[in-house]
């Protein structure tokens, strides 16, 4: 297991004051409410095929930036005059960052990990992400990441993420996690060449199909 830095925290959200998210908009509501149903229905999901499946699973993504601790959780920060490279572990996905003037790209061109754009305030690394695919933690493709670097000392990097999506919830709401410095290097993560799991879904799917079309009263 991967070591983990405790800070005794009682949450991760620092804005709200009262570490709390801040309430669902009407539209957010629904979402999620259709999301829970959709998933009361279901046992394993649909699985014709891996695209199916979710990103994961097919060892595409987790998506960006991937906030969940231990388990492979490294991010290697890789900075040139122009360009800062964000380097996660977890399916060697890197966000590019250009730390020039270039402005976002046109609504109407999405991509899996956003448009990141970054900027210096002071000591801070900024980077400003939207132009998502999906979104993140459950907002709309429009919603808007700003992440903030600040090095508090050698060995600790206070990551504070806002999180801006109207559509979703009724303010911005800003987390923070402390990223301690490893001498450690990263590895290859070596998804596809490990990925028994989806080969285990499918299997299991195509033995539950076989099953049903032998039950009495089912065309053959």
């Amino acid at each position: 297991m991967a070591d983990r830095e405790w800070d005794n925290r009682t949450s991760l959200i620092t804005d709200p004051p009262d570490g709390q998210y801040p309430p669902l908009t009407p539209e957010g509501e629904a979402r999620r409410a259709e999301r829970a149903a959709a998933a009361a229905k279901r046992t394993r999901g649909p699985s014709d095929g891996p695209e199916d499946r979710p990103l994961s699973e097919r060892c595409i993504s987790y998506g960006a930036p991937r906030t969940q601790a231990n388990y492979n959780s490294y991010t290697q920060i890789i900075q040139s005059p122009d360009t800062t490279v964000l380097l996660q572990e977890m399916i060697h996905d890197a966000r590019v960052v250009p730390m020039t003037s270039r402005p976002h790209l046109p609504a109407s061109i999405r991509q899996l990990h956003g448009d990141p754009r970054g900027r210096w305030d002071g000591d801070s690394l900024v980077v400003e992400t939207t132009n998502y695919i999906n979104g993140f933690l459950g907002s709309t493709p429009n919603v808007k990441l700003t992440e903030r670097y600040t090095r508090v000392s050698p060995d600790f990097i206070n990551w504070e993420i806002t999180v801006e999506d109207p559509a979703t919830w009724t303010r911005p709401f800003t987390f923070m996690v402390r990223l301690k410095k490893a001498a450690g290097l990263i590895y290859e993560y070596a998804c596809h060449e490990g990925n028994y799991a989806m080969e285990g879904i499918l299997a299991g799917a195509r033995a539950e199909e076989a099953k049903a079309a032998k039950k009495p009263g089912r065309p053959r």
